[in-house]
């Protein structure tokens, strides 16, 4: 065996050792390991036009996910199973030969690129350090600019402050009801409260002369909608029951609940009981949550205790 397929061969081990340290290092938060997907920052964004933009050097740290290889490789892009073990040592030994590889291709959206082609030559070069790589780029249109980012969780919190940020600008939501902490764990959810005033402001002209304001619209909804469930999902405690969740979410959650179940039983549901039924279906076990949070301790514990399983 030659010096570069015995080193290719160490370079995959490696690398592959990498991948499996880091999903034991996030058993219980398997989804921070994972690399991120292109399908569903697109959801997220909502981005469907796109702009051929030709060769261009791009930086390898900004490649954060691909189009459809995700599951072969963890979120640093490390080689999760040995199946891709024999066109990873041939692009490594490639590298180690200075030999010239094609462009990559990939996708650019809000200033971060997954890849379309060309994964195991990004895995090898995140691998070996490699800083640039020419790539092929088709941008993707988004309003929003991304930083670089290593889970689904990061980049989604990204996109969930920029909608806060443009739905208090363009609504004055918080200067007309001085509530700046309408927060939500999901995307798109400031679309939804926008809805959710638009067809308040709907019903309120009804029975109106002159067309409502925008402003006397939001004011309403937020102190006859959202304040009055807000304050019994509190007074309920409701929140307890769904750790890491927000007032936010809660309201948008038990808004449906009780839609549906008015369409099932008619309109003379009242509020109360829609929140306690709601609470009663989808509530977290406290078992369960602590059966979580005392594997987590084990599992930290081991961590720390053997330097062999904390390589990365």
């Amino acid at each position: 065996m030659d010096f570069s397929k015995a080193k290719s061969e160490e370079d995959f081990n490696k690398a592959h050792a990498k991948a499996f340290i880091n999903e034991i290092q996030h058993l219980l938060s398997p989804e921070e390991a994972k690399l991120i997907s292109l399908t569903d920052v697109k959801q997220m964004i909502k981005s469907n036009s796109e702009t051929y933009i030709g060769m261009k050097v791009i930086p390898i740290d900004k490649i954060v996910g691909s189009e459809g290889r995700y599951n072969d490789f963890d979120n640093r892009f490390f080689p999760k199973s040995t199946h891709l073990k024999n066109r990873w040592q041939h692009v490594d030994e490639a590298a180690l030969k200075d030999i010239t590889l094609p462009p990559i291709k990939v996708y650019e959206i809000a200033g971060v690129y997954f890849v379309r082609d060309g994964n195991h030559r990004v895995s090898v070069a995140k691998m070996r350090g490699t800083e640039f790589i020419d790539a092929e780029v088709v941008s993707l249109q988004s309003e929003i600019k991304l930083k670089r980012a290593d889970s689904l969780k990061e980049i989604k919190k990204q996109i969930i402050n920029y909608e806060k940020r443009v739905f208090y600008s363009e609504t004055g939501f918080g200067d007309i009801t001085d509530y700046w902490c309408l927060d939500f764990t999901s995307a798109g959810r400031y679309d939804v409260i926008y809805n959710h005033i638009l067809t308040h402001k709907y019903y309120m002209n009804l029975d109106k002369t002159t067309e409502v304001s925008m402003e006397e619209a939001i004011k309403s909804w937020f102190y006859n909608v959202y304040f009055p469930l807000a304050s019994i999902i509190r007074e309920k405690y409701i929140l307890r029951d769904f750790p890491g969740r927000t007032l936010g979410d809660l309201y948008v959650w038990t808004v449906r609940y009780w839609d549906d179940l008015k369409k099932k039983f008619g309109d003379d549901i009242p509020m109360d009981a829609a929140v306690i039924d709601f609470k009663k279906h989808y509530k977290i076990p406290l078992a369960k949550r602590f059966l979580n949070r005392v594997k987590c301790i084990i599992l930290r514990r081991a961590i720390t205790e053997n330097p062999k399983l904390n390589l990365g």
